[in-house]
């Protein structure tokens, strides 16, 4: 069976079509635009009138994280969500940890430097964004030390889900030096042929 998933590529439905290309999940991308979030029919969809969602048969669910989730306790490969339930728990994590660690600084900055016009630009906000990053970063350089993943030595949807976040720090062009295992790990998840699959999803 097919699913559905609402929302543009530049924007948080990126994660699920990320997570689609990874497994091999067949899916239709409907793109919308902005304009479209408060339409009835996709309300039904989605009452918050955001992106992104997902229609699987006759189940909808919100949340990219959730999605995310649940697309990888139904479809995942061997390893790729974990059989135990710690190991589980650890993905959902890293997957919570990103969404209150590390995205909203990231999206500050971003949205800051290339969706807000020059005069309306707050330097003092982007300076506080930046002034936080370095203390989550520093503790995942210390989860990533002697790792190649999160869980080991395989990619899960853990590492999946904060990537897509972590990807924001690429056009900001945010510096890993001081995060070594971090820059490391990130260039890894983002050379995988879905990540890359997922950004040129129409």
């Amino acid at each position: 069976m097919t699913v559905k998933i609402y929302g543009p590529t530049a924007s948080r439905a990126a994660r699920a079509l990320w997570i689609v290309h990874e497994l091999g999940i067949p899916f239709e991308h409907v793109a919308m635009e902005m304009k479209d979030l408060k339409n009835a029919d996709y309300l039904k969809v989605n009452p918050n009138g955001k992106v992104p969602a997902l229609v699987d048969g006759d189940f909808k669910l919100f949340e990219s994280m959730a999605i995310n989730l649940y697309l990888a306790a139904k479809h995942g490969k061997a390893g790729f969500f974990p059989a135990s339930l710690e190991d589980q728990a650890i993905c959902h994590q890293w997957s919570f940890w990103g969404m209150t660690e590390v995205e909203r600084p990231l999206l500050t900055i971003l949205i800051d430097m290339f969706m807000t016009a020059p005069d309306k630009r707050k330097p003092e906000v982007v300076a506080e964004a930046q002034k936080t990053l370095p203390k989550p970063f520093g503790v995942l350089n210390g989860a990533l030390e002697g790792r190649e993943y999160l869980l080991g030595s395989t990619f899960t949807v853990a590492d999946l889900n904060l990537a897509s976040i972590c990807s924001w720090s690429r056009p900001i062009k945010f510096d890993f030096g001081p995060f070594p295992n971090v820059g490391a790990w990130l260039d890894r998840c983002l050379s995988r042929p879905a990540y890359k699959a997922a950004r040129s999803t129409k």
